[in-house]
């Protein structure tokens, strides 16, 4: 009884794919997630359900579940990778736009990285009030009052986290576990990682008695 009362209480976080998401934002945000011990689930947006993701360099992965089958569950993140193509379906699923929009009447978690706040977010006037990052490419489909060049934004106000691309999707996934978990879960997931020292993991994580 007891294991199962924490399983529950684990965050739980969905990370959305479809053909031509980019992989290493997908695998990398999968990854921590599961190195943090939340509760993930992989779902395939594809139009036709298939499981088997070709992602933006050729890399295939697996989905656990067709997005159809979890879309009434209910998940503290939602995790919307880049890769044009991928964020364009992504975009282009009214079941995401649905889900994202649930997000927001619970007032849970949704991070974009890449082309993904543009192409998902932006395009279907999402978190129209909120600060977003996202791919250099794609940062004039935000306006220019909402725009942001960090690396890693966390509009705390609107529960968002935006991200760049490929290069700061550990950032990212790091900035994701220290939202939902805090700062002694995300150093504990950071120490044995390596991170390079730039990223300032200690400073950010020191946790205060």
């Amino acid at each position: 009884m007891k294991s199962e009362v924490q399983e529950n209480t684990l965050p739980r976080v969905l990370v959305c794919l479809a053909h031509g998401t980019e992989e290493m934002e997908a695998v990398t945000v999968i990854d921590v997630m599961v190195r943090a011990g939340f509760s993930v689930t992989v779902a395939s947006a594809a139009p036709d359900g298939d499981l088997t993701i070709t992602c933006s360099r050729g890399v295939r992965l697996i989905a656990d579940v067709p997005l159809v089958q979890i879309a009434d569950d209910e998940f503290d993140c939602i995790v919307l990778p880049g890769g044009v193509d991928g964020a364009t379906c992504l975009g282009e699923s009214a079941l995401i736009i649905e889900m994202i929009k649930q997000q927001q009447c619970d007032q849970k978690w949704v991070a974009a990285i890449c082309a993904a706040p543009a192409l998902v977010l932006e395009k279907n006037g999402l978190y129209p009030d909120a600060y977003k990052s996202c791919h250099p490419a794609f940062i004039n489909h935000i306006p220019e009052d909402k725009q942001n060049t960090r690396r890693v934004m966390n509009d705390r106000d609107h529960k968002l986290i935006t991200s760049q691309g490929p290069g700061s999707a550990l950032e990212f996934a790091v900035e994701i576990v220290l939202t939902l978990g805090g700062k002694e879960k995300a150093a504990e997931v950071v120490a044995p990682m390596t991170i390079i020292p730039n990223l300032n993991y200690d400073k950010k994580f020191a946790v205060v008695d």
